[in-house]
């Protein structure tokens, strides 16, 4: 017959476990995705225009740079809180900055944070108008 403090001793134990799987899920979740709170201090509601600078927020993925190429034009949507999604302008890439950024030039239309970028089948996030470093 096992003593009650072997029952007790499993009980803390799966406690423990129970409150590391908590507290280490949104450590791994954070390891392979955009963190807004990075760019917070950008997400004024002052649309960039034309001729001003973006940068946008992409998945890295060799698809994106065969995709969009420098130079290329995306059509910059905004989704309403209704769900609606519209046309609100358009960006033209720049250049390419580290593995998941791209700068670009607004070209025609008002954007704003938390707009997407699209050509093809690839979209980006449009995340300030000057944080990342060249």
């Amino acid at each position: 017959m096992k003593s009650k403090n072997t029952y007790a001793s499993r009980g803390s134990m799966i406690i423990i476990w129970v409150l590391l799987l908590v507290l280490c899920a949104p450590l791994i979740v954070y390891a392979t995705s955009y963190m807004p709170f990075f760019h917070s201090q950008d997400r004024e509601e002052t649309a960039m225009r034309a001729g001003q600078e973006v940068y946008l927020f992409h998945s890295g993925t060799d698809d994106v740079r065969k995709i969009v190429q420098v130079g290329d034009i995306l059509t910059v949507y905004r989704i309403t809180p209704t769900c609606e999604v519209r046309e609100v302008g358009r960006i033209k890439a720049v250049v390419y900055i580290g593995e998941t950024y791209l700068k670009g030039k607004v070209v025609e239309g008002e954007i704003k944070p938390d707009d997407i970028g699209k050509r093809g089948n690839v979209s980006c996030l449009v995340i300030s108008a000057g944080v990342c470093k060249e």
